[in-house]
Order: C-alpha cells, then sequence, then structure tokens
C-alpha cells in the first residue's frame, strides 16, 4: 500500500491556470509579445523563471532585458496573479478532492503538495485545504523545476517518505515526466493524448478517490 500522494496544485486542486495565463498575458501584451491559450499549453506546470524565458523566446526577446530586468518581469506578472488570486475560496475547490483529502487522512496517508507555484500555501489557506496536508514542497529549494523529478523528491522527502512510497497526481506532461523521475508512481487528470497512455488517467478529478488510487497501486 503506498503511504502518501503527492498533488500538483493548478489543474489538480483548483484551477489557477485560467489566473496564470491573464496575468502573463498581460505582461506579454505590455512587451508586444503575442500569446495565445495555445501557446499557453507550453507554461503548465513550468516555474515562473522558465515560463518568461519562454515568451521571451516566443517574442524573439530574450536578449533585451538585464538580469535585473528579467526579475522585475517576473515579479510584475507575479503581482498581476496574486491581485486575480485574492478571490479564490473554498468554493474553487475542484469536484472530488476534498473527499479524497480527507478519506486519505483518515487512513492515515500522508498528503504533501508539489507545486512549482510559491503562491501554494496562500493558494490552500484560500481555499481552506492546509489543515490536510503533511508537508508542502518549498519550490524555491529545488535547483531545477518540472520536468526534472526535485519538487516530487522534496514532496516526499518533507513528509518523511520515499517517492518510491508514493503516488504523484499531475495534470501537465511535464508534471507526469517529474513524478516518473521522481519513482514515484503517476496518475494523470487529463487525455492521453496530452499525458501518455502508458500511465492511469482519469477525465477529471472527481473520478479521483481512494478506492481509485488503491487498484492504481495494486496493479
Amino acid at each position: 500500500m503506498f503511504k502518501g500522494v503527492l498533488f500538483d496544485l493548478d489543474g489538480v486542486i483548483t484551477d489557477t491556470a485560467e489566473y496564470h495565463y491573464l496575468a502573463w498575458k498581460k505582461l506579454a501584451d505590455g512587451l508586444g509579445i503575442s500569446i495565445d491559450r495555445q501557446f499557453n499549453e507550453k507554461l503548465k506546470g513550468v516555474s515562473r523563471e522558465d515560463s518568461l524565458r519562454l515568451i521571451l523566446e516566443h517574442g524573439n526577446r530574450e536578449k533585451d532585458f538585464s538580469d535585473e530586468e528579467f526579475q522585475q518581469l517576473a515579479k510584475t506578472k507575479n503581482d498581476n496573479y496574486v491581485e486575480m488570486i485574492q478571490a479564490v475560496s473554498p468554493k474553487d475547490v475542484y469536484p472530488g478532492i476534498l473527499e479524497l483529502l480527507k478519506d486519505l487522512k483518515q487512513s492515515g496517508i500522508k498528503i504533501s503538495l508539489a507545486s512549482a507555484s510559491k503562491n501554494g500555501p496562500f493558494l490552500l489557506k484560500q481555499m481552506e485545504l492546509t489543515e490536510y496536508f503533511d508537508g508542502i514542497a518549498d519550490p524555491a529549494k529545488v535547483k531545477a523545476g518540472k520536468p526534472a523529478p526535485d519538487i516530487f523528491i522534496l514532496a516526499a522527502q518533507v513528509v518523511g517518505l520515499k517517492p518510491e512510497e508514493c503516488l504523484g497526481i499531475e495534470d501537465a506532461q511535464a508534471g507526469i515526466a517529474a513524478i516518473k523521475a521522481s519513482g514515484a508512481l503517476p496518475v494523470g487528470v487529463g487525455n492521453a493524448e496530452q499525458l501518455g497512455t502508458d500511465i492511469a488517467l482519469v477525465g477529471s478529478t472527481a473520478e479521483l478517490s481512494l478506492a481509485y488510487l488503491k487498484k492504481q497501486w495494486d496493479k
């Protein structure tokens, strides 16, 4: 039996992806770079700095900013985003997630957050989910972002486990790659086209349950 579940945040617990997109779009528009929802797919699960690099490359402006200006742009995006997420509340929790957290907690299974978002703790608080989490991996403490396994390895560590004892739940390609590389068992939320045919997949978080996770683990 698995001992822990490592949760991604954006697209798994709630949908902050839309706020990220709007905040990046606002920044890109200001730089004269045009991004759309299709381009935004590349930014899912990717760290703030790496997302900014992808946008600047997309607009052929990667050489236009000093390190200091680059950091300022990243900060501007985050300020826009933080302003937008003040409105997040318990009603924004995805279907099935609260029940799953309660069941895991009751079964003594450790729950850890493996999100690239530095705003993870704030969002959990807004959704009144903090009490369910035994640990939160701090993205500032990892060398490399997803698809590198670092954040999932740390998420397991902070609750005293090895990744091999855990399941990881993700909705992005980069995240699934990171779970696989960490040694944890991946469960994807989304479609096979994006996430692959070699992993357990649910079409929506409403299908995630303790029984479902046990079944995948026992396979």
